[in-house]
């Protein structure tokens, strides 16, 4: 039956991010910049705040896979509090994303997760890359919609396809006219939303007269790790922290900072975020597991507890059935909306690294600044397409999470370190780690898929329902191919440089010159040079008399540094603040365009 109070919290909601989008649309074309159009829609002008930046990074983690997840493994029994594991991963990856990956990438002023790897690696390489960094994006979309599907089937009994179509349409229409100016500003909106709706239902569940108090039933809903189970829940917890990493929808807000300093504050700041919004759906998930759901109006009810299959739902059968109407409408309404706020976010960012380093470089090399803009919002849809038909047909919101993470972990962080961190990687190995990587990972089977495994691992636990690993075969595939990228790398480059003649075997052309397509700063264009590093000049004293100092400013020379010559410096019109400003990207392409410049051994 039609829960009207909540199809009019829906309604009012929706129009309200829909105003709010729309708004940020018209703002972001009435301001004047010197970027490209598509500069501008991918990254907002790299005139992204800090309050703004932070609100946006922290909303798109926090969207509805993350509430209603994060809800329904507190409340499952035999899992708890001590398997939800995303708030404390996704926090701590923005933490080591904050010190080891936002401050080189943005000083380097790329404009996508992927130019690092095709100004590295080529273009056709980074195709390949472009695969699990889309089926993470397309995933992660997914688990956000059907969260949104389960949410508003509990509100207004909205068929679960209905309700994922229309919603993924919203989110894509402000999206597709205002780009991440749009997104950035509704993600502000969607955030308070869910800190309003969700902190001011939990008074009201707590003392609902169905309800005990929940240190009552703390071994009910606080879970444990049994020891035979301690290697899966390192793997686990590792695959959230490390492959929350390398995910275009984290770059593109670090990248969009007006500054590297912003990029590494705003990561810090939305971790203590993520940990904060979590605490509320903990709540509302040890609620539900010290509810007597008989005594409820819910009519699904299983000896006083929720179906198997309804433990997902737990969150809005809380906000419904153990709230007064009033707050059930600002609850139901809020969440509604919020769940949008990673959704928009995961589609601009797999359709800004298709049209920028699929489409340009590929396959349409001559495509202008506005053809690039409409390959984008076709992408949009596509990439929409696909998550609502992955919403649609997969039903665990948690296991998507899990799927989301999994072939980024396993593929391309260790590509993202030796392409950022290892001077002498090369095609060659990130070839070969990422078929190594793929093919353990796949071999390890996955349960969720009804994939069964080829290599049975220590541990491996089997019976006629179900079947998993319990030895971290996740982290096994990352760091077999971690090794593998760095071992294959280092033979190819000793042996290519040992001999000249042997170049003419270099099928990658990774030693020899090539031109950027992207606009973008080069990384080891010839010779497959190590990854520029930018880092404040240091005074080298050669002389005793301070009026010499200046010229004598040179890059540190630590591995991957870009060296310059004091005298040579004054060739290229850079005065020592620029050369100084480690996030002044116009020094750093001066110096590149300069014809003075060298490079280290």
């Amino acid at each position: 039956m039609l829960y009207v109070p909540g199809l009019i919290a829906i309604i009012i909601f929706y129009l309200l991010i829909l105003l709010v989008g729309f708004w940020a649309a018209r703002k972001s074309k009435k301001r004047g910049t010197d970027t490209t159009e598509s500069e501008e829609v991918m990254l907002a002008g790299r005139n992204i705040g800090l309050v703004v930046g932070i609100f946006t990074m922290t909303a798109t983690w926090v969207g509805g896979g993350y509430i209603n997840g994060t809800a329904e493994n507190t409340y499952k029994l035999g899992q708890g509090l001590v398997w939800c594991q995303a708030p404390i991963g996704y926090a701590a990856s923005l933490v080591l994303g904050g010190l080891f990956f936002a401050k080189r990438m943005r000083s380097l002023a790329f404009v996508t997760m992927l130019d690092p790897f095709q100004n590295k690696f080529g273009e056709r390489m980074c195709g390949l890359l472009f695969i699990p960094a889309l089926m993470g994006e397309v995933f992660w979309t997914a688990a956000i919609l059907s969260a949104l599907a389960a949410t508003l089937g509990v509100i207004i009994d909205l068929n679960q396809v209905t309700s994922v179509i229309v919603s993924a349409c919203i989110a894509l229409l402000y999206t597709l006219f205002g780009g991440l100016y749009s997104v950035a500003y509704t993600d502000v909106v969607q955030l308070f939303c869910i800190f309003i709706g969700l902190w001011l239902s939990i008074p009201f569940a707590m003392l609902n007269e169905a309800t005990v108090p929940i240190t009552q039933t703390w071994d009910r809903w606080s879970g444990t790790v049994e020891k035979v189970d301690a290697l899966s829940y390192v793997d686990n917890l590792l695959m959230l922290i490390c492959g929350g990493i390398p995910w275009q929808v984290y770059f593109q807000r670090v990248l969009s900072c007006k500054s590297a300093r912003s990029a590494q504050i705003l990561s810090y700041v939305a971790s203590l975020g993520c940990i904060i919004m979590a605490v509320p759906s903990v709540l509302i998930g040890a609620v539900g597991a010290s509810t007597d759901w008989n005594m409820t109006d819910f009519v699904g009810a299983y000896n006083s507890t929720l179906a198997p299959e309804d433990a997902k739902l737990v969150l809005p059968l809380v906000l419904r059935y153990l709230c007064p109407v009033w707050v059930s409408f600002v609850g139901l309404g809020a969440v509604s909306a919020a769940v949008m706020s990673s959704a928009d976010s995961s589609v601009l960012s797999a359709a800004s690294m298709f049209a920028r380093n699929v489409m340009k470089p590929v396959f349409w090399q001559s495509a202008t600044e506005r053809q690039i803009l409409w390959v984008m919002r076709v992408s949009i849809f596509v990439v929409g397409a696909l998550a609502c038909l992955l919403a649609i047909y997969i039903r665990s919101i948690y296991g998507l999470w899990y799927l989301c993470s999994d072939l980024v972990y396993v593929i391309l962080f260790p590509q993202l370190i030796c392409v950022l961190y290892i001077r002498f990687s090369n095609t060659y190995g990130s070839v070969a780690g990422y078929l190594v990587g793929l093919f353990i990972r796949l071999t390890s089977g996955e349960a969720l898929l009804g994939l069964p495994p080829l290599f049975r691992y220590p541990y491996y636990y089997d019976d006629p329902t179900e079947f998993y690993q319990r030895f971290p075969c996740k982290t096994f595939a990352m760091i077999c191919s971690f090794l593998t990228i760095v071992l294959v790398s280092y033979i190819t480059d000793v042996s290519f440089r040992a001999d000249p003649k042997r170049l003419k075997y270099d099928i990658f052309h990774c030693y020899k010159e090539r031109a950027s397509t992207t606009g973008s700063i080069h990384i080891g264009n010839r010779y497959n040079r190590p990854s520029i590093r930018v880092t404040k000049l240091p005074i080298r004293v050669d002389h005793p008399d301070e009026e010499n100092d200046k010229k004598n400013d040179v890059l540190n020379k630590t591995e991957g540094a870009l060296v310059i010559d004091a005298l040579k410096l004054q060739k290229t019109n850079l005065t020592k603040s620029e050369i100084g400003d480690e996030t002044n990207s116009v020094a750093i392409k001066k110096l590149m365009n300069s014809p003075e410049k060298k490079y280290t051994n």
